[in-house]
Parts: structure tokens; sequence; C-alpha cells
């Protein structure tokens, strides 16, 4: 099932090339990629940051399930995922939590404490708008939702922070186009598939086409004429990345997805040393208001191909934890009580994923509100950690620092215990 079927009006207006259109025009795009060999090192210090952004308001309580709060099996006597030792049940993970069955696939990467959870967690944007909260996550301004501010808080630590090498490429999305959260970026390109795009046109002619166009953006003027010969020199350094020729090792197997496709590119570029210091992907769908289907349904499904890919990363990366840090976040999560149409509605807080460097994991961290009615907030599960603090521990305890005030500016973070 297609996410339009299950979702919401305004979730299927909100197309991402509309969406994502106002963030990349702010920023340079490529003219051509080629096809991508491993590349002698251009290495960065820095931890790569994945980041990966699951639109349309995931639902945590169905993928890290609170099984001992009996309030959710009152709220949700349909929907719930069933408790440990129950057909389908989740799978323990502390006595309170479980893991969906579904995402059993991570179960390794959480017990050997690479992979941490954060419940309750969200943005402190009241809206419960698609737009409106993608729109202050990415920014980082919740709190100030009228701010006006266009650039995105990721594209903010890469102009705070030193650049970790002298790579031509310090940020990617693996899309189509740059997010709002990359806005305004430093030497960023969006590269929806590293293996397959290539110089356009006849190959005999590639060289000449290339000069002309170096040619022709040399006697423009700023910002198109660096924008330009940034963008090149990218294509350039990405030409020297064998993606075609990519082994994972360990043994690890990505899911024949957009979702594993990208993981895996990611993968290969960090092992290639180019120097790359961010690397974003867009996870849509999960705006399930109708035949949500945890377990054996659409969500049940996106939720192993979810677990899939990031158990494979995490298999391909062994022994090279120090090179990169995962994060995985959704603009809000989904009301408490299951709907008439065997789905959930737009809620507040929902789950934040952590992975690698530094991670403190084997644990759920953040307080639990409990899903008693009196608990909740307008009937959903209360926002109790700011994802912003989440983000300040990656950003600085995880990467190494970076100007915290520019990044997030006016926000006082509160320690986690994340990522130490």
């Amino acid at each position: 099932m297609q996410a339009k079927d299950h979702s919401c009006r305004e979730y299927a207006r909100l197309s991402r090339r509309r969406f994502l259109g106002a963030a990349a025009a702010a920023t340079s795009a490529p003219l051509v990629l080629p096809r991508v060999a491993f590349a002698s090192g251009r290495g960065s210090s820095r931890p790569t940051l994945v980041g990966v952004f699951l639109r349309g308001a995931m639902d945590g309580l169905s993928f890290v399930v609170p099984y001992a709060d009996a309030d959710l099996y009152a709220a949700r006597p349909t929907l719930a995922v069933p408790p440990p030792g129950a057909p389908n049940g989740a799978l323990d993970l502390d006595g309170f939590f479980g893991l969906n069955p579904r995402a059993a696939a991570l179960i390794d990467a959480y017990r050997s404490g690479a992979l941490a959870f954060v419940h309750a967690c969200g943005s402190t944007d009241p809206s419960r708008s698609h737009f409106d909260a993608m729109r202050t996550m990415e920014t980082g301004t919740p709190d100030d939702p009228a701010s006006g501010v266009a650039t995105g808080w990721l594209a903010r630590h890469l102009q705070a922070a030193v650049p970790a090498s002298a790579s031509d490429l310090r940020a990617i999305s693996v899309d189509d186009l740059i997010p709002r959260g990359l806005a305004t970026a430093p030497r960023t390109l969006p590269v929806p598939d590293p293996s397959t795009m290539t110089f356009p046109g006849n190959p005999t002619s590639a060289a000449d086409r290339r000069a002309a166009l170096d040619a022709a953006y040399a006697t423009t003027v700023a910002p198109l004429a660096p924008a330009a010969e940034s963008s090149l020199a990218a294509v350039d350094l990405l030409s020297t990345v064998d993606f075609a020729g990519y082994a994972p090792a360990g043994g690890a197997v990505y899911p024949d997805s957009r979702f594993g496709r990208a993981l895996r590119d990611i993968a290969a570029l960090i092992k290639a040393d180019v120097g790359l210091e961010v690397a974003h992907f867009d996870y849509g769908g999960w705006d399930h208001h109708s035949a949500m289907g945890p377990l054996n349904g659409v969500m049940g499904g996106m939720l192993s191909d979810l677990a899939a890919g990031l158990a494979a990363f995490h298999l391909d990366m062994q022994g090279l934890e120090d090179r990169y840090l995962l994060y995985a976040k959704s603009e809000f999560g989904r009301r408490v009580a299951e709907n008439g149409s065997l789905g959930t509605d737009h809620g507040s807080a929902s789950l934040m994923i952590a992975l690698g460097h530094r991670v403190q994991g084997n644990r759920i961290h953040g307080a639990w509100p409990t899903l008693a009615p009196s608990q909740l907030d307008q009937g959903d599960v209360r926002v109790e950690t700011d994802y912003r603090d989440v983000l300040t521990e990656v950003l600085t305890t995880g990467l190494g620092g970076t100007d915290l005030a520019h990044v997030f500016p006016g926000h006082v973070p509160t320690p986690v215990g994340v990522v130490t």
C-alpha cells in the first residue's frame, strides 16, 4: 500500500519536491554526476554524521513498545503490539520496553551496545502539522516558529565547524534535492543514486563539454561561480569511488530498497575516505492514519526495511564504529488511542534512534511519562526529551564540538546521556 492510501491530506499534498524545493533553491546543485572506485584518502578526523528523517510522523509506540504500561492496551485494543511471550509479541529489551518483532534485525546492534533508543522524544512545536513541524525541526527553531529562519541546523553546524578535511564534498543528501536541514550548507550536493549517475551525453565529448562548463562558470560572479566550481570538483571526487564494486563487510546484506541502497552507498563513501562529514536521507511514508498494520501491514513492512538497513549498516561498519554516528528522528509521533480506521492520528512525542560512535546503547534513554490519560498531552505521548538535547550530544561529544548558540539559537540543552 502506498503512503497516499493511508496518510492525511496534508501529508499527501506535501510533495517532497515542493517541500524540499525551497531549501534546494538556497544551495548549489550539481549540473552532472558521474558513475562513481575507492578514493585515495582525503580523510576526515571527524566521524561522519548520518541523519535519517522519518518523514510523516513515525509511531514510536509500535516500534519500541512500552508493553509494561497497561494503558497502551486499553488505548489500542486492536493495534498494540502484544507483550513478550504472546503470539507476534514484542522482543523484550529491558523488562518494560520491547522491540516490534518486525524490527528483530536490530537486536544484535542493541545488545552490542552500539544502538540506543530515546523514547518520549520530540519537538516543542505544538502544531501537529507535518509542514510546520518539519520546518521548525529542520531549522532548529521549534520554540519560535515565526522566526523566519531559513537556514537548516545541519547547515549551521557545517558553517560553524572547522572543515574536517580539505575535501570538496562536506555533505550529501541521498536524494534529488537538498532538504531544509542542509539549506545553505557549504560544499553540499544532492546525490540521489551515486551508483547510476553518469555524465550525460556522448562519453567521447565529455572532456570538451566539461571544459566548456569550467570556462563558462569561471566568468560568472559569486555565489554562482564558486558554487559551480565546488560542485564540479565534488563530481570529480565522487568519480573515484567504486560504488558498483563495493562489497559490504561482515556478511552484511542490505535490503534491496531505496533505504538499503542509500545506506550501502553511504558506507562506501565513509570507507572511501573522501572527507564526507554529513550524509542525509529522507525516509518518508510514516503517516499511517488508516490500515497502519504495525505487524503485518504497511508499518510492519516499513519497520522491517528500516531495521534491516540499519542492521546491515552496523554489521558492515563493525570495527569502524569511530567513523560514523547515525541518528534517526521523525517530526512528531502518533496519538496514543487508535482511531476507527485501524490507524493513528497526529500526536506529539515519538522516538529517536542513535547508532555508532560513543553511543551508550543497550538501553532506552529518557524519562517515560506513562500512558495514563492524566499524563497525556491532549491525548498524546508527552515530550519528555527535546530532540535538540540528543542532537547536542551528537554534535559535541560525538563529533567533537560546534557552536551550539549558532546551531540551536536560544536553546539551553539538558543532558540525556545518549552519547558520552
